[in-house]
């Protein structure tokens, strides 16, 4: 690719929309994940946008490391376990920043775009009733009305909802107490309330390094509360936002850009090896990573133009 002339030509918003074919070519060379439940038709915008998050700010400290801790377990397949971390699907794959997925497509769990079938036995052994019902996905911030389950912290309607969902619907792994209450209270601090101009957020390398940095602290958070399995899940969501990064940056001359993501990931997975065992030394590690973090970035910071973070980089040339 001649990549000085594609940034040369920074492409409009609507000259991207009228080349949707091209990214049939670019999930065939340089596959984005969100790519394999995106109709080649959407590709072209929902690659590139996404709905901006509707959460509600709260000034009890508990809360806000509870959903913060809610916030990070949204977006990492593991969550879920079973086929949809195989697949990668997570939470946020279905409500993208918490909202809906008017483009989600996925072969043998969804109708027309936007559906999803949440009794489908290709996700669950528990819920699948072999009848094909895909149901449109909903806004997690729209208005109350619309959202079958109660938000009422009282009657923890909402808790039993998010338990079932993963144990049931997707197979996934018994999750705990504080990974529950935390994915709840993110649910419930998502509000039209919050929902401000403009309606939608570029995708851009400092959106998922936000998601890192977030799961990293909110590690910490379930560290003090000694909760290690959901630091472990924690961790797991750094690494996923890293690699949401490498596979926009998977392209020939951002090698290095890769490598400083691969070192990067495996020093969480020596965090996480050392949380397995027990290691007490686990909060200086995750300070140590944190306070790394802005050497690498820097890089990434600096090829960000380069890589398919770049709408016009998102384009082949046939």
């Amino acid at each position: 690719m001649d990549y000085r002339r594609q940034t040369k030509n920074i492409l409009t918003a609507g000259l991207l929309l009228a080349t949707a074919s091209a990214f049939v070519a670019l999930a065939a060379n340089m596959p984005l994940r969100a790519a394999r439940w995106l109709p080649a038709e959407r590709q072209a915008h929902a690659l590139v946008f996404q709905p901006s998050e509707c959460l509600l700010p709260s000034g009890d400290k508990k809360t806000r490391q509870s959903v913060a801790i809610g916030r990070s377990a949204f977006r990492t397949p593991l969550l879920l376990g079973g086929q949809a971390a195989r697949a990668g699907l997570s939470c946020s794959s279905c409500h993208r920043n918490g909202r809906g997925n008017p483009d989600f497509m996925f072969a043998g769990l969804s109708g027309a775009p936007g559906t999803a079938d949440v009794t489908s036995s290709l996700m669950s052994s528990h819920r699948g009733d072999g009848v094909v019902n895909p149901t449109p996905i909903p806004d997690l911030a729209g208005p109350a009305h619309t959202l079958k389950i109660s938000r009422d912290i009282k009657n923890q309607a909402l808790e039993k909802f998010i338990h079932g969902l993963i144990t049931e619907e997707f197979d996934g792994p018994e999750p705990g107490e504080m990974t529950i209450n935390g994915l709840a209270n993110y649910v419930r601090m998502l509000s039209p309330a919050a929902c401000k101009l403009p309606a939608e957020q570029k995708i851009q390398l400092a959106v998922y390094l936000r998601d890192a940095r977030d799961a990293m602290q909110a590690t910490q958070y379930a560290i003090d509360a000694n909760d290690p399995a959901t630091a472990r899940l924690m961790l797991a969501s750094a690494r996923s936002a890293l690699g949401m990064i490498n596979e926009r940056y998977d392209l020939p001359r951002l090698k290095n850009d890769q490598r400083l993501l691969h070192d990067a990931d495996l020093e969480l997975a020596a965090i996480q090896h050392a949380l397995d065992d027990g290691d007490d030394d686990i909060p200086i590690r995750i300070t140590i990573w944190l306070a790394k973090m802005p050497r690498w970035t820097k890089t990434l910071e600096h090829d960000e133009a380069f890589s398919l973070f770049n709408p016009a980089n998102l384009v082949v040339n046939n």
